[in-house]
């Protein structure tokens, strides 16, 4: 691990908790924004919420209109981080990552790079090499079988900074309806594909995935306390 990276630790531990139902996405929003706020004033701890959200859509800061193919297939949602259009839906692993950057070095290329860093870890306990691309957001995967240049996009990232506080974060695609993707540009990406760990032959459970982000995560952003839920869940 690089310098750079290593400073990305903080000695305290990361609250970690894992809904293991599907969490409506107005509600995850609610959450985050109360979160940040506390963690920006010193109230509370920092998180990592791992969930999955219904059949859904998500607008960027930079969504084109263009870009939504299929407008009335699924609830679209204004989501305030950066980037366009995304997918979210049962069988994706979905980590909402609200961290304090500014007390992380306040490097935030060297953040996001982190985050991607965590997802290509994960992906490496299943025998999947992931990789980036300078011009390509997310995480990618080359599929050599369906022909030469030929790469399949495996987990998208999105964040936004509020007082330098992380919201939104990152999904990894375990075993979703890939069709579901065909109503938008993913990401605004033309001329990509969108594959999964189970589309890849990589049969494995979400807790299984879990435990492997978890692994991954304490290794580059340093020691969590998993906890059942948090103050924020039980607020109207």
């Amino acid at each position: 691990m690089a310098s750079s990276e290593r400073d990305l630790a903080a000695p305290d531990a990361v609250e970690w908790v894992v809904s293991d139902r599907p969490v409506a996405y107005e509600a995850a929003l609610s959450l985050m924004d109360r979160r940040a706020g506390a963690i920006a004033r010193g109230e509370a701890a920092e998180l990592v919420w791992l969930l999955e959200h219904p059949p859904l859509y998500t607008a960027g800061t930079s969504a084109r209109d263009q870009d939504l193919l299929a407008p009335g297939r699924f609830p679209v949602h204004v989501a305030g981080r950066g980037g366009q259009y995304t997918y979210h839906g049962p069988g994706q692993r979905i980590a909402y990552v609200m961290l304090d950057v500014k007390r992380r070095g306040g490097d935030v290329r060297a953040f996001v790079s982190a985050l991607e860093g965590w997802v290509i870890d994960t992906l490496g306990h299943f025998g999947v090499e992931g990789e980036t691309r300078p011009d390509r957001v997310g995480v990618w995967v080359r599929r050599p079988e369906k022909g030469a240049g030929v790469e399949d996009k495996i987990a998208a990232l999105g964040i936004r900074l509020r007082r330098w506080v992380s919201l939104h974060g990152l999904s990894i695609n375990v075993e979703p309806e890939l069709e579901h993707f065909s109503g938008i540009v993913p990401c605004g990406i033309a001329g990509h594909g969108v594959t999964s760990l189970a589309d890849l032959g990589r049969i494995v459970t979400m807790p299984e995935v879990d435990m492997a982000l978890a692994q991954t995560f304490a290794a580059r952003f340093g020691p969590i306390r998993r906890v059942v839920t948090v103050p924020e869940m039980t607020e109207a």
